[in-house]
């Protein structure tokens, strides 16, 4: 059931400037890097240079001597901390323990008075290695003489809104597996009319952030309090209660401006580390990594999928069938969900009556890998969306009259068990077509695709809010949620603002705080819209019944009595706004009102997802058949958002997600040789550029408000992404003739597929 409809908007589905777009473009906009506490240290890492090795010794001694230098902490300092931390499992250490599971995990930290200091001291820490086996494929670590990364088995961490059994350490690499399977796949498959099948290969990738990962902790006698650049604040809070083994009322966690994240800062990362150095020098300590020691804290999974799609004589996608082999790197991270949601989303946005998907996460000598924009999506829709084309070429069909007749319905109970199918595909495919010209002509060389994008949204539906109201009008919102850049303390305010009657510049949000903002589950899975913003508004409706009730009081009327107006009441010929109200009713100008809300899987957030993330996007590329280079000319994205709180910002989101699916399909790729990462810097890798971008961009957004969030909206942000490196690799073929199924495109990978085709 989605929310009610509205038309009349005031403040709502309004492209109002963002809250914080002055103090960022003027400097004034407070990170954690900008911070400094009384008294506070520096911190830097050793990191290993082997892969796969056992710790022998580790000798501190003169580092620890060095002057300014306040300590040195290695895995052997923990005694008295619980060492290990995870959201699936805790198989991840503060410092490695025994021995190391990738080129660049942290060994030792030292403290020092500055960051100069504490560097150079690095070089004088002794650590003595034995060299073991290493396996970086999941193909190398399911080999039978595969050497086992983990021998201990994991306490659980605090996965919630997963519905599978977290299969890490049971005496193998296999961290994960997930399957689903309806129909008679085997049957479906004998009598198709056309197949197509292949092997496909998703690299590898880094969610730049213009902030790489920075914390500072200051561990004393009343607890653990640190300030982070996290996306999911509660959840490291999580993490640390259960290292220092402290009372939730101890641990606290602030989160001022943060510079990016796109899933790469999801979950926990520095903070332990942070805190047990501060636990160790007994003063504030600062950890702010370079962007190349961020590139080996996590990255996206990578994928290697088979999969073969069958259709009927009448142009029915009837069944698909998939294995997926992903790398989720040395230590688990979030990858088990990523595992779940991939799986899922291997069925695309179609109906399909007939699927087998069988998917395998294995631990490897490789950086960690985590949560990344659209988390599991891209990684299957670049074969689900590239056999979508391969099938319509195959049956003589018109790929997007194709798509068009394949498509879920609005409604469709497309996927057992699941929320029906709750996106306009056919309207956004119509948008996405007309934008990027399908029927016009076109040059030699250039080629035109569409592709779509349905995915379970990953937000699970645990939220709260405070909304309060006070006596000069104005309202403060204590949200959890965190602002990393998407604009939330833009939009969230304009809920309230829109449902209060008030003026935007009277409401103001109270930023990402443990101890004084309320619980929020995590800042992610484009949740925050639709779940937050849904608390916002629930709490914004508690308030004002509250100032009924007050209202009744101050006028002497019965509560019947009173009608609400925009921004305050009124009953008879009396009128009172919100301040008039809550001032009248304790006799003084002050005083508040304090609207509060609880979201939980309930009502009609009972059903998982809480919403189908849906999107198109449409390109047209040139391709130089001498260079294999490839030129984007056009994008258009199509977001099916339900209602855009703010258009302006949704659409920055759309752009924002098919800049960084470009990015995949085009060039990016981390590159290892053996253990070591090879371009692990901002200056070998490869990032999307603004002279990248076509000349011809076209944006557009779906508002049916059939959405569950407030006014109907749902999320959006992450699914622009998920097809374009399939829509590129399906320009080619059209521009071209020749199919890679390899992402990235680059132009050696075209050259040669052009040069095998002329042979």
């Amino acid at each position: 059931m989605s929310a009610e409809k509205k038309t009349d908007f005031k403040v709502v589905n309004h492209s109002v400037p963002r809250r914080d777009g002055k103090a960022k473009v003027t400097g004034k906009a407070t990170y954690v890097s900008d911070l400094k506490l009384i008294g506070m240290a520096y911190a830097k890492v050793l990191r290993s240079h082997y892969a796969h090795a056992r710790i022998v010794s580790i000798d501190t001694s003169r580092a620890a001597s060095q002057p300014g230098v306040y300590c040195v902490i290695t895995g052997n300092d923990l005694e008295g901390l619980n060492p290990y931390y995870g959201h699936a499992v805790k198989d991840h250490p503060l410092l490695a323990i025994d021995k190391v599971r990738y080129a660049g995990e942290p060994v030792a930290a030292v403290v020092a008075i500055d960051e100069r200091t504490a560097f150079c001291a690095l070089e004088h820490i002794d650590v003595k290695y034995e060299e073991l086996k290493a396996v970086f494929t999941p193909e190398d670590a399911m080999a039978k003489d595969a050497p086992l990364l983990h021998e201990r088995k994991f306490e659980a961490g605090a996965l919630r809104g997963f519905e599978g059994e977290v299969t890490a350490g049971r005496g193998t690499n296999l961290c994960q597996e997930a399957h689903i399977k309806w129909g008679d796949v085997e049957a479906a498959f004998k009598k198709a009319a056309a197949v197509v099948e292949g092997e496909y290969y998703f690299p590898m990738t880094y969610a730049y952030a213009m902030e790489a990962y920075v914390a500072i902790a200051d561990v004393n006698d009343d607890g653990v309090t640190v300030y982070s650049s996290a996306q999911h604040p509660f959840m490291v809070r999580h993490d640390l209660k259960s290292v220092f083994n402290l009372p939730v009322s101890q641990v606290r966690l602030i989160v001022p401006f943060v510079g990016g994240g796109y899933g790469s800062k999801s979950y926990t990362k520095i903070e332990p580390l942070v805190a047990a150095c501060s636990w160790k020098a007994k003063r504030p300590v600062k950890l702010q990594l370079t962007v190349e020691e961020a590139m080996l804290t996590t990255r996206s999974d990578d994928a290697l999928t088979w999969m073969r799609t069958a259709v009927d004589a009448n142009g029915k996608i009837i069944a698909r069938q998939a294995k997926i082999y992903m790398n989720t790197g040395a230590y688990a991270e979030n990858s088990p969900l990523v595992v779940e949601k991939s799986t899922n989303r291997c069925v695309g946005p179609y109906s399909i009556p007939n699927v087998q998907i069988d998917n395998y996460s294995f631990y490897t000598n490789t950086v960690p890998a985590s949560s990344y924009r659209g988390f599991g999506c891209a990684q299957v829709t670049l074969p689900g969306e590239s056999q979508i084309d391969e099938l319509a070429a195959k049956i003589g069909k018109d790929a997007y009259e194709f798509r068009l007749a394949n498509v879920a319905k609005p409604g469709e109970e497309f996927f057992p068990k699941m929320r029906p199918f709750d996106g306009t595909l056919k309207e956004d495919l119509e948008i996405a077509a007309k934008a990027i010209g399908w029927k016009e002509p076109l040059a030699k060389g250039h080629g035109r695709s569409l592709a779509c994008s349905g995915s379970d949204a990953g937000a699970y539906p645990l939220t709260s809010t405070a909304v309060r109201v006070h006596a000069d009008g104005s309202v403060t919102i204590m949200t959890g949620s965190t602002e990393l850049g998407q604009g939330s303390h833009t939009v969230i305010p304009q809920i309230a603002a829109e449902e209060l009657g008030v003026s935007l510049e009277k409401v103001h949000v109270v930023s990402s705080d443990t101890a004084i903002t309320p619980y929020d589950r995590s800042t992610g899975a484009s949740r925050t819209t639709t779940l937050m913003g849904s608390a916002v508004l629930e709490a914004s409706r508690e308030a004002i019944q509250q100032m009924v009730v007050m209202a009744a009081d101050v006028l002497k009327v019965k509560v019947e009595e009173i009608q609400v107006v925009r921004g305050g009441v009124r009953s008879g010929e009396a009128q009172l706004n919100w301040s008039e109200v809550i001032s009248k009713f304790y006799g003084l100008p002050d005083g508040e009102v304090i609207g509060r809300a609880y979201i939980r899987k309930s009502g009609r957030f009972s059903q998982l997802p809480v919403f189908w993330e849906t999107a198109c996007t449409a390109v047209e590329v040139a391709v130089d058949e001498e260079t294999g280079k490839i030129n984007m000319e056009r994008l258009a994205t199509v977001g099916d958002v339900g209602l855009a709180i703010n258009p302006a910002l949704a659409e920055g989101q759309d752009l924002g997600a098919a800049t960084m699916g470009m990015g995949i399909g085009l060039f990016e790729e981390l590159v290892y040789q053996g253990p070591q990462l090879m371009n692990g810097s901002i200056l070998d890798y490869r990032l999307p550029r603004f002279s990248d971008l076509p000349k011809k961009v076209e944006l557009h957004l779906v508002q049916n408000q059939d959405g569950v969030g407030p006014y109907g909206a749902k999320g959006g942000g992450e699914a622009s992404l998920n097809s374009m490196p399939a829509n590129i690799a399906n320009a080619v073929d059209r521009a071209v003739g020749v199919r890679i199924r390899q992402a990235p495109l680059t132009p050696e990978k075209v050259w040669r597929a052009l040069k095998d085709k002329k042979a």
